[in-house]
């Protein structure tokens, strides 16, 4: 009886012992299947994170291609506009609407205007100058410098002199018929339109003031036919010459944007 029980009790220990083995071995199970799941979610995850940043990263390239675009068109836009104001600040862009100085500048005629020429430099006679008429800044003449302060302007019987020496003007639509002696002031212009018969100038209502000269006319740039500087020499020291022809005769130039009278 005894053998018997001992024989059962050992039995049962055996079965327990497999029991908790069995279990040990599911418990084992289970852990590998989850540590599986984690890995396999890790891997997801990081799946998931490399093709979020693939997506930035392409979104970043897109906006740096279009940077430079927009980048570039800004700085033109503002080296325009510096541009712009270089060149308004040192010129004039004006229109001939007269015929005042025909034939050398005819109606539509559009020309650039220096507007620093005489604040480092001096007037010649000869030169085609923008001046505000009477000093009213909204009516614009263009005329040509014939005397300087100090000058003595003399016409009689159709023929210009300057301090005793008659002009040859190769420039004029005809010889003037009238007659004026004239001393010029200091600070001041006498200037006449190269129309001399139907010109509103100083042999009208006198001398020009320094103070009203807008600048120097430089160069006629449109018609295009018709483009060319319109600098000289003084026309003293070419009036006693015969033969000056009109190459070699100051001329003058506008811009557009000005109305001359």
């Amino acid at each position: 009886m005894i053998e018997e029980n001992l024989i059962i009790n050992e039995a049962n220990k055996k079965k327990a012992q497999e029991a908790e083995a069995e279990e040990a071995k599911k418990a084992e199970a289970e852990r590998e299947a989850q540590a599986e799941d984690e890995t396999e979610v890790s891997v997801d995850n990081e799946a998931e994170k490399e093709a979020d940043g693939s997506g930035d990263k392409a979104a970043d390239d897109e906006e740096n291609k279009k940077d430079p675009f927009w980048k570039d068109l800004v700085q033109t836009i503002i080296l325009a506009v510096l541009i712009f104001l270089i060149l308004n600040s040192v010129t004039s862009r004006v229109k001939v609407f007269n015929i005042s100085m025909q034939p050398t500048l005819k109606q539509g005629y559009l020309l650039v205007v220096n507007k620093l020429a005489y604040r480092w430099g001096e007037p010649k006679r000869g030169d085609i100058i923008v001046f505000h008429h009477a000093g009213i800044e909204n009516q614009d003449y263009i005329k040509r410098v014939i005397g300087l302060p100090g000058d003595t302007v003399e016409v009689s019987g159709g023929i210009v002199s300057v301090n005793g020496t008659p002009l040859t003007e190769p420039y004029i639509k005809e010889m003037p018929r009238y007659t004026l002696t004239e001393k010029v002031p200091e600070g001041k212009l006498f200037v006449l339109g190269d129309n001399r018969n139907q010109s509103d100038d100083s042999h009208s209502w006198g001398p020009v003031d320094m103070d009203w000269v807008v600048g120097k006319a430089l160069l006629i740039y449109w018609p295009l036919n018709e483009i060319r500087l319109l600098t000289g020499p003084d026309i003293i020291e070419n009036g006693a010459k015969p033969g000056l022809g009109h190459e070699a005769q100051p001329q003058s130039m506008l811009l557009p944007g000005m109305a001359l009278g």
